[in-house]
């Protein structure tokens, strides 16, 4: 159980592994065992998994680190990392049984639907969507088998924002045992704190932001209540989807940096969008007015081979939120799994890319678009 922090989300991210290793280090030591000694057999049999070690499936000290640092910024009573972002979906969906129901907003990271699809063709799980517009379309849709209103805000790639406390307030009212959880990656908890704001879970894809510089895969998810964190418990060390010491210890030592970071990303994305929404190449730019991530259309498709063809700073790659300026295309590449129609219904067209603004000067990001639609 994590004892809810006093400190702002500046310093908990700051102090992530401090005053824990038990030799006094102030950077936590990296443990590569994947076992851990028992001293006597009744220590074995009274053994609590929740302060202890035993396994390393089940606890390492740098993953508790982590899972209690990631608590604490989300503002939740307990954190869990897995080996990616879709492990961390994969866990916050565990609790769908056959029946069930999950509505979603329409525009989510295309691995999500995909895993939908696959949800409802082997377990019939079942899916509904709500276009983020009206809350009480999205009520209207609830039924007694809804156990998940599943949200993203900003919403990948067409940059949606929601109204995370209006909508928990409305779901809650109309049935209490309906969970609300959203994806903060793109926000991160420098931004949003959807637990906060009446969500009961929130997920995150920890490749992106909270690590921040595209070495390593991890997935976050946070929730605020016991008994729910224990169901997702019993998951999380029976499938073995957890995150290994090292990327647990990276991971860490990349959130103590987050703060700064994801400012600047914001900074220079706002520098780069100023420079998009004078550039007669460029039809239409959608920015939520802060983070680094930017998607934007180009007015001829011709364009959009010269841009991708031909950026050298720039790297054109999938992913976002690191250290280095990331471009892609999501009709083609994030969001290839999406079906047609709804991708045609969303946007996502071969005109749209999604820019995930780096931390070099913008001055050069601006000037390499520039030079790469000559």
């Amino acid at each position: 159980m994590i004892t809810m922090c006093k400190y702002s989300v500046e310093t908990i991210a700051a102090q992530a592994g401090n005053h824990i290793d038990d030799k006094k280090a102030v950077a936590l030591p990296l443990y590569f065992s994947s076992n851990y000694r028992h001293d006597s057999l009744e220590e074995a049999k009274n053994f609590d998994p929740s302060k202890g070690y035993t396994y390393s499936r089940i606890s390492t000290p740098n993953r508790r680190a982590l899972e209690q640092t990631m608590a604490k910024l989300e503002a939740g009573q307990r954190g869990f990392a897995l080996s990616s972002g879709m492990a961390a979906i994969q866990l916050a969906l565990s609790i769908l049984k056959t029946g069930d129901q999950l509505i979603s907003l329409d525009d989510l990271y295309g691995g999500d639907f995909r895993y939908f699809r696959y949800l409802h063709s082997h377990a019939g799980i079942n899916f509904d969507q709500w276009d983020g517009r009206k809350v009480e379309d999205l009520i209207a849709k609830i039924t007694p088998q809804t156990k998940i209103i599943w949200l993203e805000t900003p919403s990948n790639p067409t940059m949606k924002e929601l109204d995370i406390a209006k909508i928990a307030t409305a779901v809650h009212k109309k049935d209490s045992r309906i969970l609300v959880i959203v994806d903060n990656t793109f926000y991160t908890p420098v931004y949003q704190r959807p637990l906060e704001l009446g969500a009961d879970a929130v997920v995150h894809s920890a490749t992106k932001y909270l690590s921040g510089h595209n070495d390593l895969l991890g997935g976050i998810l946070v929730c605020k209540d016991q008994q729910l964190a224990q169901q997702y418990f019993e998951y999380y060390i029976t499938t073995g989807d957890t995150l290994d010491s090292f990327d647990s210890w990276l991971l860490l030592r990349s959130l103590k940096t987050l703060n700064i970071r994801v400012k600047q990303h914001t900074k220079n994305a706002q520098e780069v969008v100023k420079y998009l929404k004078q550039d007669p190449r460029i039809e239409q730019v959608l920015y939520p007015g802060k983070g680094g991530m930017i998607s934007f259309y180009l007015k001829n498709e011709a364009d959009v081979a010269k841009l991708l063809d031909n950026v050298k700073l720039i790297t054109f790659a999938e992913s976002l939120g690191g250290i280095e300026s990331l471009i892609t295309i999501p009709y083609y590449q994030t969001h290839a799994d999406v079906e047609l129609d709804q991708r045609q219904r969303l946007g996502i067209t071969p005109r749209l890319l999604r820019l995930s603004v780096g931390l070099e000067d913008p001055a050069d990001v601006i000037a390499d678009i520039q030079q790469a639609l000559g």
